[in-house]
């Protein structure tokens, strides 16, 4: 599996990108070390970098800047949470497959959530400017689509129970990213929310 191409693809063009991944013979590992891992990486780093030195403005009020070890736990944190969220929305996908009339298989249920998170991966280059993180949130709704044609094209539910499997994916998925963040939020910030009385 090539990273960049199958990066690209993925994204441009979706529909027969996942027929090319239903039929390889990858395993859980493989998708983690040679692709997840590489790809979460992108926004971990941009942000560490955009915190430290680029900061938030805040007009009139300065630039707020996080201290080089909040900004190295939440990189730290946001890294290890994200891969351990797509691993979480997998097994639960696969966990509910047999109610949406299709067969438990992790390995397919990985594919789906790995693949499915690049363009958030990769939109989250942005970090590197905090003001426009919210980019990484739209590019988030690209991956919205992905899991639905993923499910659809690996999962292969039954027709009528398709919208039914991703709606409570996205519920999952959303559940699982609001978690993290606040995890990740409250360890990494909660001396200086300490500080400010928060």
């Amino acid at each position: 599996m090539n990273l960049v191409e199958r990066a690209k693809n993925i994204i441009l063009t979706p529909a027969k990108e996942w027929e090319v991944i239903k039929g390889e013979s990858l395993t859980v590992s493989d998708m983690f070390t040679k692709y997840a891992m590489i790809l979460a990486a992108i926004p971990a780093i941009a942000g560490f970098i955009g915190y430290v030195v680029i900061g938030m403005s805040f007009g009139g009020f300065g630039t707020f800047r996080l201290p080089v070890g909040n900004a190295l736990v939440w990189a730290i944190l946001s890294y290890v949470f994200s891969l351990g969220g797509v691993f979480l929305l997998a097994f639960i996908i696969d966990a509910l497959a047999p109610s949406f009339g299709c067969a438990k298989d992790m390995t397919a249920a990985v594919k789906i959530a790995v693949f499915s998170y690049t363009p958030a991966w990769l939109a989250g280059i942005v970090n590197i400017i905090p003001a426009l993180s919210i980019l990484v949130l739209l590019a988030s709704l690209y991956a919205l689509y992905l899991i639905y044609l993923g499910l659809q094209k690996i999962k292969e539910p039954a027709k009528d129970k398709l919208l039914g499997y991703f709606v409570v994916s996205v519920v999952a998925l959303i559940v699982i990213y609001l978690l993290i963040g606040f995890i990740v939020g409250r360890i990494a910030m909660g001396s200086m929310a300490g500080l400010a009385g928060l």
